[in-house]
């Protein structure tokens, strides 16, 4: 009668048979039929029929079962807007909404990370995004969610957990070793082979979708393994680190994590890595000053430089067949520091024509040891150089 009186409006009836979860069905039918005589929605003007599981009292699948039922026997059911007001009093909320939905169900009530009553509502951000990882768009935009999360605590006064889904700060974050080693493999596959579709282990979804970085995905601290540091030097450096220099940095980073007690930053990484291999360290006992190679008439490389031994500039040089062994060469004569190669490789830091080079040395001594060596410069050639350098430094420091 009230709606009639105000013809210009455009009025949607909704109605909520309270305790739908908890009643007979037939009688909530029977309740729904006698609303929709009155209203007489039309399937151009249907009425919401919103159907809660006003306290969680049962498994999802039977909250499910009965929507089903209750839209098999519904009379005019094309008049009427089926929804879903579930509760999550025993955590099941978005799965119960989500059955439901596959019950037949068209709407979903619920509330922005399930805030509401007691445990809360289905929360609409898991609800959505669940759907969003099979393939459903959802029509709901969740592509900056911090901005999101920044509004709804802001409202509600009410933190969002660090590990809610999709929303919360560590849910993307790997700390445990075998999960950032298979993460590190996934994102380089995806590179490697240009797919479109997300298959990152350990990642429900692209963070990038919804507005986070990569940053935050991987971090180290005591539990983590090799994969973790790797992926931070890798991301933030540009480094790319042998398999087997990987597992010689390795302790070092986990000296550091059990000293500070605490997660590491990639500057705490990033500073651990220089003090193992001297990387652009004032105190180092060998300093590259400056050098030259030239090729002899027989064919070999001739290297002569200017290195400072705990200060002290010395002029030196070496024959060997490469830049690498008479640099090697040179180390033995000036100094009787005695490496051998046992592997070597090198990438670039970036692209472009500024792009600098990163050289890894990987050495054994007359004894056996293994000792790895990092060089960094704009050039190639004096990067290895530099490797070579590291290398006899860290030999020297035992």
């Amino acid at each position: 009668e009230q709606a009639a009186k105000y013809p210009q409006t455009d009025w949607h009836f909704e109605y909520s048979p309270e305790t739908f979860s908890t009643a007979e069905l037939d009688f909530s039918l029977e309740v729904c039929e006698a609303v929709m005589e009155v209203l007489a929605p039309t399937p151009d003007h249907p009425i919401i029929l919103n159907l809660p599981a006003t306290l969680e009292a049962a498994t999802p699948n039977i909250y499910a079962d009965q929507v089903e039922y209750f839209i098999r026997n519904l009379p005019n059911r094309a008049s009427a807007v089926i929804s879903l007001h579930t509760h999550n009093d025993r955590g099941t909320g978005v799965a119960a909404a989500e059955l439901a939905l596959m019950a037949g169900a068209d709407r979903v009530e619920g509330c922005l990370f399930g805030n509401g009553e007691r445990t809360g509502n289905c929360c609409l951000v898991t609800m959505a995004l669940n759907m969003y990882t099979q393939g459903v768009n959802p029509e709901l935009d969740f592509s900056d969610i911090d901005r999101v999360i920044e509004t709804v605590e802001y409202c509600n006064q009410i933190p969002v957990h660090q590990r809610h889904p999709y929303g919360g700060e560590l849910v993307y974050t790997a700390f445990s070793g075998s999960h950032q080693d298979a993460i590190k493999k996934g994102f380089a596959a995806a590179k490697r082979q240009n797919d479109e579709h997300w298959r990152v282990p350990y990642l429900p979804i692209d963070p990038a979708d919804l507005g986070r970085s990569y940053e935050a995905v991987i971090r180290v601290n005591s539990q983590s393994g090799k994969g973790g540091f790797a992926w931070v030097l890798e991301q933030d450096q540009g480094l790319k680190l042998p398999k087997r220099m990987q597992a010689d940095f390795s302790p070092h980073v986990q000296r550091m994590a059990d000293l500070l007690g605490r997660e590491l930053t990639a500057a705490d990484i990033w500073e651990a890595f220089r003090d193992a291999y001297h990387v652009h360290a004032s105190d180092k006992h060998f300093q590259l000053v400056d050098y030259e190679e030239r090729r002899t008439a027989d064919g070999a490389r001739l290297f002569t430089g200017t290195i400072a031994v705990e200060g002290e500039e010395r002029t030196v040089s070496g024959r060997g067949n490469g830049l690498i062994s008479s640099v090697l060469t040179t180390i033995e004569d000036a100094f009787g520091l005695s490496l051998e190669v046992a592997d070597y490789t090198e990438h670039a830091l970036g692209t472009g024509r500024d792009a600098r080079a990163a050289a890894y040395l990987e050495c054994r001594t007359p004894e056996g040891a293994t000792i790895w060596g990092v060089g960094i410069d704009e050039d190639v050639a004096t990067a290895s150089v530099r490797a070579v350098l590291s290398a006899a430094n860290s030999a020297v420091a035992g």
